[in-house]
This record gives structure tokens, sequence and C-alpha cells, in this order.
């Protein structure tokens, strides 16, 4: 099954359009307003990365705006530490299961990563080993940050969900969520993934 069949046949989902390359995709977006794009990262003409960077300089990404799955051949495509740092919310392989791409589908529209924490882990530690030091912007990024909300980065970077960071912190689930979200919105992040990897750039 493929994953535009897999996702008309799911219940609880609906398919709002369609489009064969990144420009087309960027215009549906901007048009239709999806809860979740499911965006390839190899197209004709643009690619699925430059319609990554292209909707977030529309602001048309984030909390209350659209989330991206990108689906690649490949678990360790080449383009995916530059994807995540663009604000992706997951990566799915084109022959994943059903339950794994509705499942991530409905991760992505309630705000979470869609991929494991400790898929999503392994992938931010492949592609990220010997990137450059943090550049003054991503350093800029964490200024506004409380000490707590930094903590509560590093453990986003280690890739624990709300309820791991909860008893971690030893603090209730609903005092995560505000903390989370808070540093979401400070560092101008648009997925827990894309806050992932400004963590695994800047702190230590």
């Amino acid at each position: 099954m493929s994953s535009s069949t897999a996702v008309r046949a799911a219940v609880g989902i609906t398919v709002t359009g369609t489009a064969s390359d990144g420009e087309e995709a960027v215009e549906a977006c901007a048009r239709l307003r999806p809860d979740v794009l499911l965006m390839d990262i190899r197209m004709p003409r643009r690619d699925g990365l430059w319609a990554l960077v292209e909707l977030g300089r529309r602001s048309l990404l984030g909390p209350g705006r659209s989330r991206v799955l990108m689906l690649t051949t490949f678990d360790l495509d080449a383009y995916v530490d530059d994807a995540l740092a663009a604000g992706a919310s997951g990566f799915l392989l084109k022959n994943s299961s059903y339950e794994e791409l509705t499942g991530a589908v409905h991760a992505a529209v309630a705000g979470h990563s869609a991929l494991s924490p400790a898929v999503t882990q392994r992938i931010i530690e492949g592609h990220l080993r010997g990137r450059r030091r943090p550049s003054d912007q991503d350093l800029a990024r964490l200024r506004d940050l409380t000490e707590r909300e930094i903590d509560v980065l590093r453990l986003i970077r280690d890739g624990l969900s709300n309820a791991e960071i909860a008893e971690r912190l030893v603090v209730s689930l609903h005092t995560v969520k505000p903390h989370v979200s808070r540093v979401l919105t400070k560092t101008g992040c648009q997925s827990r993934a894309q806050a992932a990897v400004l963590a695994r750039n800047t702190l230590t």
C-alpha cells in the first residue's frame, strides 16, 4: 500500500490535497492549511527540503499551523539533519507500514515527534557529528530561556518525552507541557525535532 493510499484509507484522516513538486506543495499548504503534510524529500523542480524552508519562511509551520513529515527512501538520507533543522516534525520511510504512517500523522497533529525518542536521537547524533561551532544567531535563540527551560531543552535534545521530562525534573506532566511550549516559542522552533537539533548544536 502506498503512503497516499494508506492515508486515504485511514479512519479520522482526510486528504485535502496533493502536489507533484515542492512549489505545488507550498502553494497547496498556503491555500488549504492542512494539519500535516506528507512530503517527499526528493521531488522534481523544487525538492522537499526547499519546500520545507519556504513553508517556514512564509510562517506556515508550527503549532496552530501545519506540521511536515518527510518521506524518504533511506532512513539516513543525507538531508535528514537539514530538514530537522528547518522544522520537520519527523521522518518516515516510504515503505512504512499502515500503522506507522497513520500513527505518525496523529502524533504530528498532537505536536509530537513522528519518530520514537530512540530513533530521533540516533538520527540527530548520526547526522550532527562534526558539525560547525554554534553560530551567534543560534546562540541568540537561547537568550530568553530561563534555567528551567534550558533544562527542558536539554532533555528534549536527549529524546525524552514529556512524561519522562516530568519524571526527570520531579514535576507534574501538567507543568512540563507549558515549559515545552515556551521553549519552542522562544527559540522559534516549529517542532521538538528542530529544538533537539538546536540544542545539539548549542548546549553542552
